[in-house]
């Protein structure tokens, strides 16, 4: 059972950070983050489906095949991506500025970056940037850490937890920015966990990959797939618990049921944290004949702009909801599926009901809505966030470059 902690991205035994302001942002906000490890840990990442991978997606790549990291080093306020070889030459440059400070190797690094896609990097503010931001390294730290990696981000994203481990008292963060250009797979978000848990990086990888799929592989803000996502993990082992090394431990199972938790909480917030979100919504579809059909249903609606827009403007187009999941190619029998907004059933068998309109309007004024559909086919179901589109959605958008 997890129990929630203070102490944000720090919280795990050997873990240090620090958040600076390196003039990167036109804000003056603290725009690099840096969170060590003060002894090389196991690591597991998952980046980006998107072809036009940013650099530092590339050199983080090739830092988590190593098996180990000690650091992770993020820029917010440029994205470094479309930027050509300098782009690579500037990403591998940071996490050998990085290194040399901490005294690690270069590929003991990650480094990730966020903003506007196409710029060059200002290297001569990042490489004052890393440097500031190694002296400031602290148990302390993570707020700091955490404020400097948000963009769009209208609030920060973090939560720390302790559960047990063969008995032992195990301590797993994480910290999370994300806003805008969010859908799988992944979302525009980088998100770093850590934890003091003994665990092999190949173990931790599928662990993470288990975790992913039902988390920020489960969320959409606006259906856009960025070109720098990351997640990532480290696993430093100073809670000494026995190492996982199988994933058909009960070890393995408690640890991936916790990394999960991290993940569906930090994703949650992110689409909370939406573009111009007024509504965060819980969308399900069950009684489907497999998980496949139930998650491209639950997609179809997630990401539909009708839908979307019908919440914000508060009105119950039920319409627009079965006819996202008819186009979704999913199984679907027109004269079974049935349709709940909150615990108003509006559709059976296929057709409208009369409903209490009081109540509908009542649960559409809310922030927090659930939409429930059952295709009363089999026994597979599939979740996903999303939130409504708003005027400011638009206006956040056509101003972001300028």
């Amino acid at each position: 059972m997890l129990k929630k902690i203070t102490g944000g991205i720090t919280a795990p035994k050997g873990y240090k950070a620090a958040g600076v302001k390196a003039g990167l942002k036109k804000s003056g906000k603290l725009d690099v983050a840096l969170i060590y490890s003060e002894k090389p840990a196991s690591v597991a990442a998952v980046f980006t489906t998107n072809t036009m991978a940013a650099a530092p997606v590339l050199v983080s790549r090739q830092a988590v095949e190593q098996g180990t990291v000690s650091a992770v080093v993020i820029n917010s306020g440029c994205a470094n991506a479309c930027t050509g070889p300098q782009g690579l030459v500037d990403a591998k440059d940071m996490a050998h500025i990085t290194a040399q400070l901490l005294q690690i190797e270069d590929h003991e690094v990650i480094v990730g970056s966020t903003g506007i896609i196409g710029v060059n990097l200002q290297m001569d503010k990042i490489n004052t940037g890393i440097k500031e931001a190694v002296s400031q390294l602290d148990e302390k730290g993570y707020d700091n850490a955490t404020a400097a990696i948000m963009t769009t981000d209208t609030f920060p994203k973090s939560c720390s937890y302790e559960f047990e481990l063969g008995g032992v008292p195990v301590k797993i963060a994480g910290i999370a920015k994300g806003s805008g250009m969010i859908h799988p797979n992944m979302a525009t978000m980088l998100c770093v966990i850590t934890t003091d848990a003994a665990i092999a990086s190949p173990i931790l990888q599928k662990s993470l990959t288990e975790a992913i799929n039902l988390s920020f592989n489960m969320i959409s803000v606006d259906g856009d797939s960025s070109t720098n996502d990351m997640a990532s993990v480290l696993a430093n082992g100073l809670a000494a618990n026995p190492l996982i090394d199988s994933i058909d431990s009960a070890d393995y199972k408690a640890f991936t049921a916790a990394l999960t938790e991290v993940c569906i909480y930090l994703a949650q917030q992110i689409v909370r944290d939406g573009e111009g979100a007024t509504k965060f919504l819980e969308v399900t579809v069950q009684g489907a004949e497999s998980f496949s059909d139930a998650k491209k249903a639950v997609m179809a609606i997630a990401k539909s702009p009708l839908v979307k827009t019908a919440f914000f403007g508060e009105d119950a187009n039920w319409g627009r909801i079965l006819c996202a999941v008819g186009y979704s190619e999913a199984a679907v029998n027109p004269e079974k599926i049935s349709l709940a907004i909150g615990d108003v059933t509006i559709v059976k068998e296929g057709m409208g009901v009369e409903v209490d309109e009081k109540a509908l309007k009542a649960i559409m004024a809310e922030q927090d809505i659930t939409v429930t559909v059952d295709l009363n086919l089999g026994e597979s179901k599939a979740t996903m966030w999303t939130c409504d589109f708003s005027y400011e959605y638009v206006k956040i958008n056509g101003e972001y470059h300028t």
